[in-house]
């Protein structure tokens, strides 16, 4: 890795990305045991219901986010624990890193500075703090490739029977690719869309347990 800030900047985009994603992995693989492999998908009800109870796994990526005129890029990293969530965005201008903390009944927000802010209407408080947003309550089901079954949502495939295209609440989201994760096809990167927010998740790395 380059950790001189000028050598850094003089590096091509596209090798600053190459070197950036084996280093993902090495963090996963010094983080705990081997993803363990998911079982076979098959048609579009048997990969909504697996992966729909599959509930303990992360993943590693980058996050791209506009609204309006704020806006940042930066990396991601999502642990899901049954219904209990830790998301740590690192990068966000104006805030550094941020920690996400929650469950069905409740999500709390960490700043850099420790401060801890309990919200109420996630997306509303996220932005109302920093002028950007994400659909942190529906990614945990987006980031696999299916619906938040708690909403109801207009659903399009692409040629392989995977989810092309979803409409769930306010949200436009489209799946721009797929990548082996545990063994079967999982999304790669996505876009989510509302009104004037744009966000847009490549993910790098899976784990499952």
């Amino acid at each position: 890795m380059v950790t001189n800030p000028e050598l850094r900047g003089a590096l091509p985009k596209r090798l600053r990305n190459a070197l950036c994603v084996p280093f993902i992995a090495l963090l996963f693989a010094c983080a705990g045991p081997r993803s363990v492999e998911l079982p076979e998908l098959g048609d579009w009800e048997s990969r909504r219901n697996i992966l729909g109870g599959v509930d303990e796994w992360e993943f590693a990526g980058r996050i791209a986010v506009s609204a309006g005129t704020e806006g940042f890029n930066g990396q991601i990293r999502w642990r899901q624990d049954g219904v209990v969530y830790r998301a740590r965005l690192h990068g966000p201008l104006g805030a550094g890193t941020v920690f996400l903390n929650g469950d069905d009944r409740e999500l709390t927000l960490t700043d850099r500075n420790g401060s801890v802010t309990e919200l109420t209407d996630a997306e509303a408080d996220i932005r109302r703090l920093y002028g950007w947003t994400i659909p942190v309550t529906s990614l945990r089901f987006w980031a696999l490739g299916i619906p938040d079954p708690r909403l109801p949502a207009e659903t399009g495939f692409d040629a392989d029977g995977y989810l092309a295209r979803l409409q769930q609440a306010n949200w436009q989201v489209d799946f721009k690719e797929y990548r082996e994760g545990g063994g079967q096809q999982l999304p790669r990167r996505l876009t989510a869309v509302n009104d004037d927010v744009r966000v847009r998740l490549v993910i790098d790395a899976w784990q499952f347990r």
